[in-house]
């Protein structure tokens, strides 16, 4: 019988042999409006076995499965995970210091949270320098990690929340259904209305020249 997604994902981090296992992941890299969110997550696999492991069977990058999908995912990380940690980066913190600077640094913080220490730490993508604990970069990390798919699940599914819950303060944006990702009708709204505080001033797109 085929493995599952999550039971790939968790024999990678098996492979490594140790027992607790970090992984990092962000949400809202690309989007024109509304913060990056970066998670850790810390999974212990001396004790994520039997019962405890079922719940991840699905478990898979957060692009790759649906938005009801995810909300059990997410479910399913918390009460699996060892620990969690999320940092929220604003708008206007990512206009001050730059996308890929502010990453860095949540994705530094979000491993340096973690307790206790983990015996690995992986990053979706992103070498951190000398400043963050010991770490792997893996390319497409977030599809062969648990630990970094878990990282992205929680990023993503904490995002669209807040994202969700600020198309109450900004209705016109459509923030509900795009969740600040650049489409026709967001773009539309910025041309119409100007952009929001919450939009990115430092990203480089058409609407705001119309704006």
């Amino acid at each position: 019988m085929a493995r599952s997604t999550g039971q790939r994902l968790l024999a990678h981090d098996r492979r490594l042999g140790v027992r607790y296992v970090a992984g990092a992941d962000e949400a809202g890299r690309g989007s024109l409006a509304g913060p990056l969110v970066v998670a850790g997550v810390l999974l212990d696999y001396e004790s994520l076995r039997g019962t405890r492991v079922r719940s991840l069977a699905r478990l898979n990058d957060s692009k790759q499965v649906a938005h009801e999908e995810r909300e059990l995912l997410f479910h399913a990380v918390v009460t699996c995970a060892a620990g969690i940690s999320v940092r929220v980066v604003s708008a206007s913190e990512i206009d001050r210091s730059g996308l890929h600077r502010s990453n860095l640094s949540a994705l530094r913080a979000v491993l340096a949270d973690l307790h206790p220490p983990a015996d690995a730490c992986l990053v979706d993508g992103f070498r951190l320098g000398p400043a963050a604990p010991p770490h792997q970069a893996l390319v497409d990390g977030d599809a062969r990690s648990a630990a970094i798919a878990a990282a992205s699940i929680v990023a993503k599914v904490v995002r669209d929340r807040v994202m969700r819950r600020l198309d109450a303060l900004y209705p016109r944006y459509g923030f509900a259904s795009h969740v600040g990702y650049i489409t026709p009708a967001h773009s539309q709204a910025v041309r119409a209305f100007g952009p929001s505080s919450l939009h990115r001033r430092s990203f480089q797109a058409r609407c705001y020249e119309a704006a």
